[in-house]
């Protein structure tokens, strides 16, 4: 072991193990999933000192006890990987290995635990003792000395045994968000609103490895600046999964002014969801998006029809995914509880959709009768002058983990952009770890 190698080791005392999950199932482009994962992982990290890298199916992070609190925050967010856990890292001997199995089996004894079993990988074949071998001789003091009993059905505590290039001790794991890594799967455009959906439906489509940008359509003064704080936070909230954001901020008031003043009261949501597509449209185009996401579920507003559906989505120049389209309100909560939106998703601050309802909208519109309408609203102009007026806001996940967790210096990239600007890094504030 060089001095360097001496001096990390003093000083990165902490181990945490990743595990991939679906990655293992790539085939030989496996290694350009893991490569994006480790990105991600460093990124995130930045603010912190940690170490990243992965071998043989798991993540590994080394860092100083000072960093544990903001590795477990990234690890908890981290797409790509199903779980994830902290552990002892030990000498390659059963010894060392029964030692480590008896002082975790001696920590989960004082909450309560009665019984435990062992669980053991052996990836190094040169280690003299197979898997069995390993969970029976690693048993021997925590049984023999009464410390727990052996269950190998319904057991209180399962302890990890895995030797690989070195040796890893562990029992609490955390299940996480699984999916894969931000960034192997191109770029969608999420219309964002203050609502539950939304954000699920943006997570959803960040599991399966996009990176998500957002636009939200604000009409102040008949939207509050509650409601888009709300939207802001929520935008926040999600970046932490999906690595970054950009936040959109689209002034619509002008555009559904005409609306109201233009279109048939029973058409105005769907004529509003018309303008929101054309000005998505503009917006996906600038940033190269390759898609166009929205929390639209089958059925659960007018709007949502399957008629009504299909005259949005004659609107689209892009692809347009609905990751929720099959799911119910109970499962569109559950996911928002998941991801921590729900209690910002229900204060009640009303978004430009609500405000704006007819009493009596239409719920079987026809592309032909729709488009006749939008066109006779003249209103083109109008939405484009809305996007060039859009104020943007970045946020970031190394970020969100330096404010909170930092045990360095950092340089904020979050924060407003220069108004209709492509997306750029921010100039940034330093950071520190007060």
């Amino acid at each position: 072991m060089d001095t360097k190698e001496k001096l990390d080791d003093a000083l990165y005392t902490e181990t945490y193990l990743g595990k991939v999950g679906e990655l293992t199932l790539k085939g030989s482009n496996m290694h350009l999933f893991e490569k994006q994962l480790v990105c991600n992982a460093r990124v995130a990290l930045e603010a912190v000192d940690a170490k990243v890298h992965t071998q043989a199916g798991r993540l590994y992070v080394r860092c100083t006890k000072a960093s544990c609190p903001g590795v477990e925050y990234a690890l908890d967010h981290l797409l790509g990987i199903t779980g994830w856990a902290k552990v002892r890292t030990v000498d390659k001997d059963i010894s060392a290995i029964r030692r480590a199995v008896t002082e975790i089996a001696l920590e989960a004894k004082g909450p309560g635990a009665r019984s435990f079993k062992i669980e053991a990988r052996r990836e190094d074949k040169s280690f003299p003792l197979n898997s069995y071998a390993i969970c029976a001789q690693a048993a021997g003091e925590v049984f023999d000395g009464g410390i727990l009993a052996v269950d190998l059905h319904r057991p209180d505590v399962v302890v990890h045994v895995e030797v690989r290039k070195q040796c890893y001790v562990y029992s609490d794991q955390k299940k996480t968000c699984r999916g894969l890594p931000v960034g192997v799967s191109g770029k969608g455009l999420l219309l964002l609103s203050g609502g539950l959906d939304s954000p699920v439906a943006g997570w959803r489509m960040m599991r399966r490895g996009m990176k998500v940008e957002c636009a939200y359509f604000h009409s102040y003064p008949y939207t509050s600046e509650e409601a888009q704080k709300k939207v802001e936070t929520l935008a926040a909230i999600i970046a932490d999964y999906g690595m970054d954001t950009h936040l959109n901020i689209i002034p619509f008031t002008d555009v559904q002014m005409r609306i109201k003043q233009k279109a048939p009261e029973a058409y105005s949501t769907l004529m509003l969801r018309l303008c929101m597509m054309k000005a998505a449209n503009l917006l996906a185009r600038r940033i190269q998006a390759d898609c166009i996401i929205t929390g639209e579920s089958l059925g659960q507003v007018a709007s949502q029809t399957v008629e009504n559906l299909a005259v949005t989505e004659s609107f689209a120049e892009f692809p347009l995914f609905r990751p929720l389209l099959g799911m119910d309100k109970e499962e569109i909560v559950d996911g928002a509880r998941e991801i921590g939106t729900y209690d910002i998703s229900i204060l009640p601050y009303e978004d430009c959709c609500v405000l704006f309802s007819p009493r009596h909208p239409v719920l079987k519109a026809s592309v032909d009768e729709a488009r006749r309408i939008y066109e006779d609203m003249d209103i083109d102009a109008l939405v484009q002058q809305a996007f060039d007026s859009r104020r943007i806001i970045r946020y970031a996940v190394r970020d969100s983990i330096g404010k909170q967790f930092a045990t360095k210096p950092f340089v904020s990239q979050s924060g407003m952009l220069c108004e209709g600007k492509d997306h750029a890094p921010a100039q940034g504030h330093q950071g520190s770890a007060d």
